[in-house]
C-alpha cells in the first residue's frame, strides 16, 4: 500500500477499518481467552472517556503536565496499598507487563553494579513457566538467565532453585501465579533463598497483581505473595489486565525508594537540556494514565470486588466443566481465573487407540468461535478468564463436552498448523525451533493480509 495521493473521508476509513476488523476475534462477545479482559461496559466508557480527554498529553514531562503526575502518583499510592507495600515504597507506570519486567530486570543489574561490582557475569534465577519477556528483557540488558525446573504440580522446584543459584546470581523471580497454569510460585521460599544470598526478589503479579487481593478478601486461599513476605523486593502488577484500565498501562513498585533509584535514567550533557527517565518509554501517552486513574476510582472496592466474583464463579463453571468431561484434565491447582487443562490419557482412547489430540480439539472450539491458547510441554489449551463470560460460560461447557466426544470419537489427529505446533514442541532441536519462529514472524504481514481476505469473502 502507498500513501495515498488525497486524503480519504471519515466514512470511508471507517467501512475500511471495519472490513479489517471482521477477521479480528470477538472480544465483544466473550469469546476470546487471552489479550482481552472483557467487564461491563459502563467502566469501559469511563475509561475511554478519560484516555480521549487526555489523549494528547504527554508524561515525558509531569512539569508540564502535573495533572498526569497527580494521576500516576495516586494510581501507585492505591496499588501500595493493595501490595502491603512498607512505608518508604515507590513505583512507576510503564507502558504494560514486559516493559515492567525490563525495568524490573534493568533495576537489579544496576543495583548490582552499584553493590555487587565483583559480580562481572550477572544471572537470574528464574521458573520456566516465568513470562518470556523476563528472558526479552535480560537478554536486552546483558544479564544470563538460569531456568528453575518446575515440580510435577507445576510450580517452581525450589530444591533445584537452591542448587542453581550461584555467586553470580542478583535477582530470583517468583510468579504470582505463573501464566501458563494459574498457579502460584512459592513466592515465600523462593524470596527467602534470595535474601538469604544477598539477591534481590521479583514478584511478576502482572496478572495477578489487580486480582488476588480480592480473591483474598473473597474468602479464598490465596498464598502468600506480596511484601508481607519478607525478601520480596518488587512486584510488577498491569493495570490493563484485571484493573480494567486501557491499554497500555501496567506498574512496578519497589520496597524502597532507594532501590526504584536504579530504575531511572539521566542524562546531564545533551545541549537540549537536563534529561531524566523513569522508565523505557520517553513520550508516555496521558490516556492510559487517565484512564487507570479513573477506572480505579470509578470501580472501587465494592465494583472490583463484584468483578471479582464474577469471574471467579464463570472460572468455577469452566473448572468443574472440564473435570466432567471424559478425556480432559484440569492442570494444577490454579488460585485465580487463569487455567489450563490437558487430554487425560489414562480416561480415553481413539477408535485406533489414539488419546485425545489437544490441537485438534482446539481448532473444533475455533470453528465454533471460541478462541483458547494453545501451549506445549505438556500440550494444553489456556483460558484466562473475566466477568463477561459468567454469561456464556454454560454455552462454552456444552461445546466443549461436543467437541472432545467428536474428537475422540473419530480418532482424529491433527492437520496444517495444528500438527506443526505440535511437531514444534517435541523437537529435540529448539534452535529449529527458534528459526521457525523467526520465520513466522517475518511472514505475519502476508497472514494478516490474507485473514482480511478471507473475511471480507465471508461477508
Amino acid at each position: 500500500m502507498k500513501m495515498p495521493k488525497q486524503g480519504t473521508s471519515k466514512d470511508d476509513l471507517t467501512a475500511q477499518m471495519e472490513k479489517y476488523r471482521a477477521a479480528d476475534g470477538d472480544a465483544a462477545g466473550a469469546r476470546l481467552f487471552s489479550l482481552v479482559y472483557n467487564t461491563r461496559p459502563d467502566v469501559m466508557e469511563v475509561a475511554k472517556d478519560a484516555y480521549l480527554r487526555f489523549f494528547s498529553e504527554n508524561a515525558l514531562n509531569p512539569m508540564t503536565f502535573p495533572s498526569l503526575r497527580r494521576f500516576e502518583s495516586e494510581v501507585l499510592a492505591m496499588a501500595q496499598e493493595l501490595f502491603h507495600a512498607p512505608q518508604g515504597a515507590a513505583g512507576s507506570m510503564s507502558s504494560g507487563g514486559s516493559e515492567s519486567l525490563l525495568l524490573a530486570v534493568k533495576t537489579a543489574r544496576d543495583w548490582a553494579r552499584a553493590e555487587r561490582p565483583n559480580i562481572k557475569d550477572p544471572e537470574i534465577l528464574l521458573p520456566v513457566t516465568a513470562h518470556p519477556a523476563l528472558h526479552k528483557a535480560a537478554h536486552m540488558v546483558g544479564v544470563k538467565t538460569v531456568v528453575i525446573p518446575m515440580r510435577a504440580d507445576f510450580t517452581a522446584d525450589v530444591d533445584a532453585a537452591k542448587a542453581l543459584f550461584s555467586e553470580r546470581t542478583i535477582l530470583v523471580v517468583a510468579s504470582a501465579p505463573q501464566y501458563p497454569h494459574g498457579v502460584m510460585d512459592p513466592v515465600a521460599e523462593l524470596a527467602a533463598l534470595a535474601e538469604s544470598r544477598g539477591a534481590l526478589c521479583h514478584v511478576d503479579a502482572c496478572i495477578g497483581g489487580f486480582f488476588l487481593p480480592w480473591v483474598e478478601k473473597l474468602g479464598h486461599e490465596v498464598p502468600a505473595w506480596d511484601f508481607r513476605v519478607r525478601g520480596v523486593t518488587s512486584i510488577s502488577a498491569d493495570l490493563h489486565k484485571y484493573a480494567y484500565a486501557a491499554k497500555g498501562a501496567s506498574t512496578v513498585v519497589y520496597r524502597t525508594r532507594a532501590l526504584r533509584r536504579y530504575q531511572h535514567f539521566v542524562h546531564a550533557d545533551w545541549p537540549g537540556g537536563l534529561f531524566g527517565s523513569p522508565s523505557v518509554l520517553g513520550t508516555r501517552p496521558g490516556g492510559a494514565i487517565a484512564a487507570a486513574w479513573a477506572v480505579m476510582n470509578y470501580l472501587g472496592e465494592e465494583g472490583y470486588l463484584d468483578l471479582a466474583r464474577r469471574a471467579m464463579d464463570a472460572t468455577g463453571k469452566f473448572v468443574r466443566g472440564i473435570k466432567e468431561t471424559p478425556g480432559l484434565r484440569l492442570l494444577g491447582k490454579p488460585v485465580m481465573s487463569c487455567i489450563a487443562f490437558g487430554a487425560d490419557a489414562a480416561a480415553v482412547a481413539g477408535p485406533n487407540g489414539e488419546g485425545l489430540d489437544l490441537y485438534v480439539l482446539g481448532d473444533r472450539m475455533q470453528a465454533r468461535g471460541w478462541r483458547l491458547d494453545r501451549q506445549q510441554n505438556p500440550p494444553s489449551l489456556h483460558l484466562t478468564v473475566s466477568p463477561a463470560h459468567d454469561e456464556i460460560a454454560d454455552t462454552f461447557v456444552k461445546d466443549l463436552r461436543e467437541c472432545t466426544k467428536d474428537v475422540v470419537d473419530s480418532g482424529a489427529q491433527a492437520e496444517g498448523a495444528a500438527a506443526m505446533y505440535g511437531m514444534l514442541g517435541k523437537l529435540d532441536d529448539r534452535g529449529m525451533v527458534r528459526e521457525t519462529l523467526l520465520d513466522f514472524m517475518d511472514g505475519l504481514e502476508a497472514m494478516a493480509d490474507a485473514a482480511i481476505d478471507d473475511a471480507a469473502r465471508a461477508h
